[in-house]
């Protein structure tokens, strides 16, 4: 899957939580040539709980389960991504440990901005780091009231 792929997933998920940046094509553009794409097997943990990830990742294929671990063998589910979700998003914004687990249920694709790259693409195209900002805002935002809601944990 190349960048224009992952940018039609994006721009076509249609879920209250999705990742909304008004760009325009060149832009994405942009912004995708500073992202890095991953390969996943089913299992495979992209965040782990209590981990301090500086990344931020787009889903490009599979699907992904957000979960809590507690003191116990059970397990908190929390939420299943698909592709074009935003996942792990706080890793920008805070350097707090993650509250939960990502972990790929299939085969799957995702593109990482990790934090140093996105500092990069904040001096170079600020204007492009504040729009992805603003967007990965408003999809905190709506997973807040979604988990305040249902009462769990935001990861």
């Amino acid at each position: 899957m190349d960048i224009d792929d992952l940018i039609r997933v994006v721009r076509s998920l249609n879920t209250d939580d999705a990742f909304r940046a008004r760009l325009d094509p060149f832009q994405w553009r942009t912004l995708g040539s500073y992202l890095a794409a991953y390969e996943m097997r089913a299992g495979d943990l992209l965040i782990r709980q209590g981990d301090a990830d500086r990344t931020a990742y787009f889903i490009a294929a599979g699907s992904l389960q957000v979960y809590r671990s507690g003191p116990t063998p059970m397990q908190t589910r929390i939420a299943l991504l698909r592709p074009g979700a935003l996942a792990g998003e706080t890793g920008l914004f805070s350097d707090q440990p993650h509250s939960a687990n990502i972990e790929a249920m299939t085969p799957t694709q995702v593109w990482a901005m990790h934090l140093p790259r996105f500092e990069e693409l904040s001096a170079r195209a600020p204007g492009i780091a504040i729009e992805f900002l603003r967007a990965a805002g408003a999809v905190m935002v709506a997973r807040l009231r979604a988990n305040l809601i249902s009462q769990v944990a935001v990861a």
